[in-house]
């Protein structure tokens, strides 16, 4: 551990001293004299569709008006691309690297070293050095073992699983039995220390934890501006995650089912955590995320809805990788701004550390760009002009200002993926759906398509990819 956090903090000295040297990163904290909370709100499995923001809300059976307040009084992203499944978003957002960089690129499955080395650098840690308070609740999905949980990559302390929430149904099911599989245990953990099993998560505890995510947010947040230090708190909520179950106190509140339901609860959890920063005198110093992080659920009945889009997670389509995403930091952040620029989950580490006034390793490739100049109104443009889209361990499309191209075709996450032997290129103004019928012949956009591959082609001879699975210690090829 001695010899991880040197590491860690000769990375971040390093890239601090670029920051000043270089201007790649424009810190905002020269704007304001205070360095800002951060409160990260992010879901799991919401489609773009499902908020009323977004065209959703009354239409999926039930309002979302605190989360649609976000969007009123900051700036509504239109065109917001995660990665295609849960672990290589949660991956990329906090180390601004593609997952496919950090052998994170799928949903583990058991049997491997799961979730990410200790080399990696994340935002927690690059902003615990600069002097943030730090605290996930919530869903991790990067790690299930000590030495590889959110207390061991940066956060002062947790509390949630370490894994997904569809293991809450193995308690419960025909023939289950702990000695064949053992439950997967909601954990809690401080800095320092080795976290530890609190309870199995069952049924019940599902439908409870997001309620409790919202209590320990809140109570981390009073704790810190008793103590006059800025925080990032990172509340990963559970929901809309199969089995969309909704908390008790939500059930049939709707009247429209349990996913109708659960969207009243989710939107009033949001509301708690807004109203506590209110309550706590810290509008003005706070941003305030709240994104899903991926497209919408595909197994039924709790399919979710992707609004315009088509495909749902683990695919390509922009159903899959473009979600909903609202940022307010009143003072700062435009109110009720739309804007439909490309941004990535990767582009949330360096944006959120620049404005911080925190490091960006410079001793490892970063994907992702410092969007604070769009954020704060500065510009009106994206500091990215395209995206590469994974799916597991396949560059599967590449996204460049309005035009995709695919290189396999896969319509659902259980359909397999297909190589073509010409790729598909889509004008999304155009064909927003990636109808394989309308494809467009504007084939000039390829070459700017083929740079972007040819750039990470080559940033892979200074830094290989970490193969999935990489035990601990990992240390990168001198």
């Amino acid at each position: 551990m001695h010899n991880r956090r040197t590491a860690i903090a000769a990375s971040l000295l390093t890239a601090g001293a670029a920051m000043l040297g270089d201007g790649v990163l424009h810190p905002a904290r020269a704007q304001t004299t205070r360095r800002p909370n951060i409160l990260f709100m992010l879901v799991d499995n919401l489609g773009y569709g499902e908020l009323g923001a977004y065209g959703g809300g009354q239409t999926r059976g039930a309002a979302t008006p605190r989360i649609d307040s976000l969007a009123r009084d900051g700036l509504r992203l239109t065109n917001m691309n995660m990665e295609a499944q849960c672990t290589p978003s949660r991956s990329c957002i906090l180390t601004g690297r593609y997952a496919i960089r950090s052998g994170t690129h799928s949903v583990p499955f058991g049997g491997v070293a799961d979730g990410l080395t200790q080399w990696e650098v994340t935002l927690a840690e690059s902003l615990a050095a600069a002097g943030y308070a730090t605290a996930l609740y919530g869903k991790w999905h990067l790690g299930s073992q000590d030495g590889r949980l959110p207390n061991d990559q940066g956060f002062d302390e947790w509390y949630g699983i370490p894994r997904t929430t569809d293991e809450a149904m193995w308690p419960g099911s025909p023939g289950y039995s702990p000695n064949i599989m053992p439950p997967e245990q909601i954990i809690e953990g401080r800095k320092g220390e080795r976290s530890r099993a609190v309870k199995v998560y069952d049924l019940e505890q599902r439908r409870s934890m997001d309620a409790e995510i919202t209590r320990r947010s809140i109570d981390f947040m009073e704790r810190q501006v008793k103590a006059r230090k800025p925080f990032f708190t990172y509340a990963t909520l559970t929901q809309p995650h199969l089995p969309t179950l909704p908390n008790r106190a939500f059930a049939g509140k709707t009247g429209n089912g349990d996913w109708a339901d659960m969207l009243a609860e989710m939107d009033h959890n949001v509301g708690q955590m807004l109203d506590a920063v209110d309550r706590l005198g810290i509008r003005n110093d706070t941003i305030v995320i709240f994104a899903s992080d991926n497209g919408p659920e595909f197994i039924k009945p709790w399919d979710g809805w992707a609004g315009p889009w088509r495909g749902q997670y683990f695919t390509a389509l922009e159903g899959g990788i473009r979600v909903p995403c609202l940022i307010r930091w009143p003072g700062q952040v435009p109110a009720a701004k739309v804007s439909d620029e490309i941004v990535h989950c990767a582009d949330l580490f360096p944006t959120l550390a620049g404005i911080a006034g925190a490091a960006v390793p410079t001793d490892r490739s970063i994907d992702g760009v410092d969007q604070s100049p769009l954020w704060l109104g500065r510009s009106d443009k994206s500091s990215r002009e395209g995206i590469l889209i994974w799916c597991a361990d396949r560059l599967q499309a590449v996204k460049w200002r309005n035009y995709k191209m695919h290189l396999y075709k896969q319509d659902t996450m259980v359909s397999p993926p297909v190589k073509l032997g010409v790729p598909l290129l889509f004008n999304l103004y155009t064909n927003p759906r990636e109808d394989d019928d309308k494809p467009t012949t504007d084939s000039w956009v390829v070459g700017p398509m083929l740079k972007m591959i040819g750039e990470f082609e080559a940033s892979l001879k200074k830094h290989p990819l970490i193969p999935m699975g990489t035990p601990d210690p990992y240390r990168a090829p001198a």
